[in-house]
């Protein structure tokens, strides 16, 4: 099974090292690499260059904002399932990818999630946060559940088959797209119960209040658009879901 790993990066040159090392170690060996800048203006692309020889596909230039650059990896990548791995997070070990294609092989399914960890950005061995997302259960999504998207792995037919991330939505559109392919259109999908990702704290939906209210606005929107009707309280049980996170470490 070929696996597609896509990194969007912009001005990333503090954490972006971590990230390539820790796909370029995985042990699976049918993986292809993929990274999309956003034309970054610091040393980001001096580093990705370093490791040029070893990845797939380097393409840096403007674009609309971060699922823009993911729709253009999409669009690159050749793999049987593709994966996505920002320029902040890392997989927590080297067997990853290997247990995802193993999972998605012995359970037949189309798509994967697993575990994550939310690091200190200093100190990444300091857990802030822990998200455990439970196996999937059709409607779950109505009571505010989703899987982490950093851990979510979807076949190239899916995106083909389904459409990739709506660029009307500025920081949701992982939410909508996990939404249509889940709940919408009731993919299979299996649950690999263990941390695959850490994850450096400050995403842009959780860093104010403002912030978490646009994005709560944004999940509306990503239901209506799919001409779902959400449950009367998914809206506010999603964001209040995550309480528990940071009792789990």
């Amino acid at each position: 099974m070929k696996i597609s790993i896509i990194t969007v990066s912009y001005n990333s040159e503090e954490t972006i090292e971590d990230t390539i090392t820790s796909v370029l170690g995985q042990t699976h060996q049918n993986l292809e690499y993929i990274i999309i800048d956003g034309a970054s203006k610091d040393g980001t692309m001096d580093i990705v260059n370093r490791y040029a020889d070893k990845i797939s596909t380097v393409l840096s230039e403007p674009d609309k904002g971060i699922y823009d650059a993911m729709n253009k990896g999409v669009q690159a990548a050749t793999g049987d399932i593709i994966g996505i791995l920002n320029s902040d997070d890392f997989y927590a070990d080297k067997h990853v990818i290997a247990d995802i294609a193993n999972k998605i092989h012995n359970d037949n399914t189309e798509a994967c999630y697993a575990d994550l960890v939310y690091v200190d950005r200093e100190e990444v061995e300091k857990v802030v946060r822990k998200w455990e997302a439970g196996a999937y259960e059709l409607g779950a999504f109505r009571k505010g559940w989703m899987p982490p998207h950093p851990t979510f792995f979807l076949s190239k037919k899916a995106y083909s088959d389904h459409g990739t991330y709506n660029l009307e939505l500025r920081s949701a559109a992982d939410y909508e797209l996990m939404l249509r392919m889940l709940h919408k259109h009731e993919m299979k999908v299996t649950y690999l119960p263990r941390i695959i990702t850490k994850m450096r704290t400050g995403g842009q939906s959780n860093i104010s209040l403002s912030n978490r209210i646009k994005a709560n606005k944004e999940d509306r929107r990503a239901w209506k658009i799919n001409g779902l009707k959400p449950g009367p309280l998914t809206l506010y049980r999603k964001p209040l879901s995550k309480i528990s996170q940071y009792f789990k470490k």
